[in-house]
């Protein structure tokens, strides 16, 4: 396995703190979570503090992506291993590692000008985590979900998330692309059980939050239904009803955030046995549902 273990936390700029304020804590039902910037919203989903944490910004953007080792030992691994690609890393300070309640981190730019921090040994919360609607999101050994990262050189991000950070590749989807342009695939990594917790897909160099879309698994398929149900009831803007997806299996449908960037928001993802798996090639999205029309 890789040494990097889960995909730990998410910090994001927002334009609009008031409008994700009901959408994640109103709609979604995320906890709200602690932290030491009075105007961030810090979106809590175990015992974790936070695993978003959004900071009021002139414009919505992803600051940075948090990765989980296990120890300083491993984290020592990954920054050698960095640093050797010849990209310079940073050594948080102590108050920047505790404002993210972490005992050390690390943080470089990725290939694509993607902030990435590495950390190890999270702070936890031991209170009761109290959602408005008693959604019990899975997180225990998987970390937070998946995030998807448009990249402008793909095969650059993925050599490196692969070859260097030691991600395991976990398959592809060819986009249907003009012959004349050659292959373009979305890569997906894995670091753990989940399918995969990063995908990256080909951006063209077009500028916007550096983020496609977040996935958040829940442990029901009810929660998902009623998710959905408080969604449209909402207004929010569906981007893809509900469906499962052929490579991870999750049954999940997705949401326009206040950021511009999607939620996916789902239950029953697979989970990979490693001594056994062989990355494949998806030829379709979905088995069903997920339809993007809209």
């Amino acid at each position: 396995m890789t040494v990097i273990s889960s995909l730990g936390y998410v910090k994001v700029a927002v334009s609009d703190p008031h409008a994700w304020r009901t959408f994640a804590f109103d709609v979604i039902g995320f906890a709200e979570g602690t932290g030491p910037d009075p105007d961030a919203l810090y979106l809590r989903m175990d015992e974790r503090a936070a695993r978003l944490e959004l900071v009021p910004g002139d414009a919505d953007k992803v600051l940075a992506i948090g990765w989980e080792v296990r120890d300083y030992r491993a984290l020592a691994q990954v920054r050698t291993a960095v640093e050797q690609f010849s990209i310079e890393v940073t050594q948080l300070t102590l108050a920047e590692a505790d404002a993210r309640r972490v005992e050390e981190a690390i943080s470089f730019l990725d290939p694509a000008g993607t902030t990435v921090e590495v950390f190890h040994g999270p702070v936890l919360d031991h209170s009761p985590v109290v959602g408005q609607h008693g959604n019990r999101f899975v997180t225990e050994g998987l970390g937070l979900g998946h995030a998807v990262l448009p990249v402008p050189d793909l095969d650059a991000a993925f050599r490196f998330y692969s070859e260097v950070l030691g991600f395991l590749p976990r398959g592809a989807f060819r986009l249907p692309t003009p012959p004349e342009y050659g292959p373009m695939r979305v890569r997906f990594l894995g670091v753990n059980r989940r399918h995969h917790s990063l995908a990256l897909i080909p951006s063209g160099g077009q500028e916007g939050s550096g983020l496609v879309h977040i996935m958040v698994e829940v442990d029901s398929l009810d929660d998902v239904g009623r998710a959905l149900d408080r969604v449209g009831k909402a207004g929010y803007h569906l981007s893809s009803t509900l469906g499962r997806h052929t490579n991870d299996k999750m049954i999940s449908f997705y949401v326009r955030t206040p950021g511009g960037w999607d939620l996916e928001f789902g239950t029953e993802g697979t989970q990979v046995d490693e001594s056994t798996y062989s990355a494949e090639e998806i030829t379709a999205d979905s088995y069903w549902g997920h339809d993007w029309s809209r």
